[in-house]
């Protein structure tokens, strides 16, 4: 039987309060107890007088209405909060109450999913990754990171969670399904739900239920990506340094982004997007510097195989030539049933690896996960977004609380910089770290963390650009690049891919850029896949002509058609539709089998027999089948033809604007679920200028004006200005209104 290791967060998801300050210990014994009663009492009373009141967890902090009265949100014309206030705090406060206004539905199902509760509302399909929250220990890492965080990070904390609680009172037509009152330390749980359950866990080649999975770990390109560029002064025309901000992600769930801008009296003054729920922008820029994120693959996650082999001592397993003990205990998660809510019990366990994720015949499987542990993100989140230059970025970089993904970065001053970033573990290398190694030995045990100085990184090349779409840190640029050579071979093991030879082409094949060619570059849709593609197809058609020539004309038109094909996908194309329906047929997926030398034939046999089943023709432009439409986060409605929805010329194949669409149930055209998600671009001029698009728009309800207001700019591939001085902003505000009174206040 399997079984996975993790000490829990509660199913009630209770939380352990820190106990009352402040009584001298020079007071009398009695007065010492009377001061300590008064202090409970008062706690009671803040807790339950009012639901305006923030949590108070050992110390005083102000009520929701107290943050909200010290901030000021300016909703501009396409509805992106501009969130103003004295302190950092209140902005944050700010951002995440404009969140809750805007897509509660998916917040809400956000920190469900975080604090392994997800069963209470969906039912046995969802208990299998609340197990795995369970065993990474997601909760209790958490509390223990609030309980022992700086007074700034706990301030943070707090104000996210006086945030949500203050918007449920002040706004009693929402309806909770779950959580109707949110605690300090759930946003760290979000922070790492999200960095270690939905990005890191699916590259350890595991399932779930802690089976390694038949394929292994996935390839690069079929995780979430992005693409990210950064061109120094050298390259542009105005001889500032532009920056393209461009992550790919599922269009629902919880990755989708949400754009906003916060500027406090503190110096926090930062726009971009975060998923929704989280407390700071993770991507975009200040007025003095930017960067994003893409995906990379370091090894940052190993497992171990532990040996149980005494009967007499079931937790006993093997090590250094004796044996350890392992920890376990019992949780329980709540399941809704068609009757009532059931309690499970599972009984964890785990090695001093890290939790036991199956178990069988007397072998273990513990995965360990690199800072998992010591948290830090909302800290090195918080010292990003404040940094004034490249130093003081990289410091922030070099507490590795993040522990993966590439950063490309541009600033005022005229710097680019790239680094593969990880929290990347010291190991020896005579293992193979790809596969699961002895936890036996002591020779397979971490030494520590690589610094920020080891990992790959390039500052401004000679090329005058750095570049990253889910690609080798190789490849960054077209000359000068890290040697592989340098880094041991669990460092990088990311391939390149075809958005990243578009890219090297297009940054490096034009002397300058100017801003607004710029803007168009970043949706460029050249198919990259198909200039390896169609000449092993026209090839692979040449040699049936040979032996069939009534077969091979049959498909003659089509193979002439993308023979001559200029490999850009556009609505009105249908040989992009050709192309992109052949690429992902299941019979050119499968690849060449023994006795059918004829597999992309009969992909694309099988490619025109489907288009003139369900359109009659074969010539169909993509536009018509590749569709963009915005369904309730919920899935309470499916997508549908009859619906409206706007024409993409972006696709998954090998494309810089990378749109990943799928088959509808009973429906003809294809809707997209992931790809490009926020783009923003910017220019570090003397005063910043930032473009932006947020796929949908900012507000998930679909009476507003903001549900899909900014589709049709995506689809034309346009973007919207993203202002940023408050004069600019004010000149274009629609609302101006205070946390807790929007609808009361409209801007002249």
């Amino acid at each position: 039987m399997l079984s996975f290791k993790t000490t829990i967060l509660d199913a009630s998801g209770n939380t352990v309060h820190s106990a009352p300050r402040g009584c001298a210990s020079g007071l009398p014994i009695l007065a010492r107890a009377l001061c300590r009663f008064a202090q409970s009492a008062l706690m009671f009373l803040v807790l339950v007088s009012s639901a305006d009141a923030a949590p108070s967890y050992g110390r005083s902090f102000p009520s929701g209405e107290h943050i909200a009265r010290s901030v000021t949100i300016y909703r501009d014309s396409y509805g992106v909060p501009h969130v103003y206030g004295a302190s950092d705090a209140g902005v944050v406060f700010g951002f995440v109450y404009a969140q809750a206004e805007d897509n509660f539905w998916q917040l809400e199902e956000n920190y469900i999913q975080a604090l392994g509760r997800a069963a209470e509302v969906y039912g046995e399909r969802a208990l299998p990754n609340d197990v795995l929250n369970r065993k990474l220990e997601i909760g209790r890492l958490s509390r223990e990171e609030y309980q022992r965080a700086s007074p700034r990070t706990r301030r943070l904390c707090e104000v996210v969670a006086a945030a949500l609680n203050y918007f449920l009172s002040r706004n009693p037509q929402v309806k909770p399904r779950l959580l109707d009152r949110y605690e300090p330390w759930n946003v760290l749980a979000l922070g790492r739900y999200l960095l270690y359950q939905v990005f890191v866990f699916p590259t350890t080649g595991l399932t779930a239920d802690g089976l390694l999975a038949a394929a292994g770990a996935p390839k690069a390109e079929d995780l979430m990506g992005s693409n990210a560029w950064a061109v120094g002064p050298a390259r542009t025309a105005s001889r500032d340094a532009f920056l393209l901000i461009n992550p790919h992600v599922p269009f629902f769930g919880p990755t989708q982004f949400y754009e906003g801008h916060l500027h406090s009296d503190e110096g926090l003054n930062f726009s971009g997007a975060a998923p929704i729920g989280v407390p700071l922008p993770l991507i975009g820029h200040n007025q003095h510097l930017g960067w994003s994120y893409t995906v990379n693959i370091p090894d940052i996650a190993d497992v171990y195989i532990e040996k149980f082999d005494d009967p007499a001592r079931p937790l006993a397993y093997l090590y250094g030539g004796g044996r350890r003990e392992a920890a376990e205990w019992v949780t329980t998660v709540k399941v809704k049933t068609a009757d009532a809510i059931q309690t499970r019990e599972i009984r964890l366990r785990k090695t001093h690896h890290g939790p036991i994720l199956s178990t069988r015949d007397g072998v273990g499987l513990a995965l360990r996960l690199s800072k998992i542990e010591e948290g830090g993100l909302l800290d090195q989140w918080y010292e990003m977004a404040k940094a004034r230059s490249l130093p003081e970025f990289k410091k922030a970089m070099s507490r590795l609380a993040l522990p993966m993904f590439n950063v490309v970065y541009a600033d005022r001053d005229g710097n680019i910089f790239y680094l593969y970033n990880g929290a990347v573990p010291r190991r020896s290398t005579k293992f193979d770290w790809t596969k699961p190694v002895d936890g036996s030995t002591p020779e397979t045990e971490w030494q520590g963390y690589h610094p920020l100085e080891e990992l790959p990184q390039l500052t401004n090349p000679k090329t005058g650009f750095v570049q990253n779409c889910n690609t080798t840190p190789f490849l960054t640029t077209t000359e000068g690049n890290p040697d592989r050579s340098g880094y041991p071979p669990y460092m990088a093991m990311d391939p390149d891919n075809p958005r990243g030879t578009i890219s090297r082409k297009l940054l490096s094949g034009k002397e300058k850029f100017s801003f607004e060619e710029w803007s168009r570059v970043v949706f460029d849709t050249r198919a990259g896949f198909a200039e390896i593609e169609i000449p092993q197809l026209v090839d692979e058609w040449h040699r049936l002509k040979q032996v069939d020539d009534a077969r091979a004309a049959k498909v003659a038109a089509a193979v002439d058609q993308l023979k001559s094909w200029d490999q850009v996908n556009t609505t009105q194309s249908d040989t992009a539709t050709l192309f992109i329906l052949w690429y992902h047929h299941p019979a050119h997926l499968e690849g060449e089998k023994p006795g059918d030398p004829w597999v992309r034939i009969r992909a694309l046999e099988g490619v025109l027999e489907q288009l003139n089943s369900k359109y009659g023709t074969w010539r169909v432009p993509w536009g018509e089948i590749n569709r963009l439409q915005r369904v309730p986060a919920s899935g309470d409605v499916a997508f549908s033809d009859e619906r409206e929805s706007l024409p993409i010329a972006g696709a998954r194949a090998g494309l810089i604007f990378d749109f990943y669409s799928v088959p509808a149930s009973g429906q003809r055209r294809l809707y997209g679920v992931a790809g490009n998600s926020f783009v923003s671009i910017v220019r570090f001029g003397p005063t910043v200028e930032a473009r932006s698009v947020l796929l949908f728009g900012q507000s998930s309800d679909p009476a507003s004006l903001h549900y899909f207001d900014q589709a049709r700019l995506y689809a034309e591939r346009k973007f919207k200005p993203a202002w940023f001085t408050l004069r600019e902003i004010k000149a274009h505000a629609r609302q101006i209104y205070r946390p807790g009174e929007r609808g009361k206040r409209k801007a002249k």
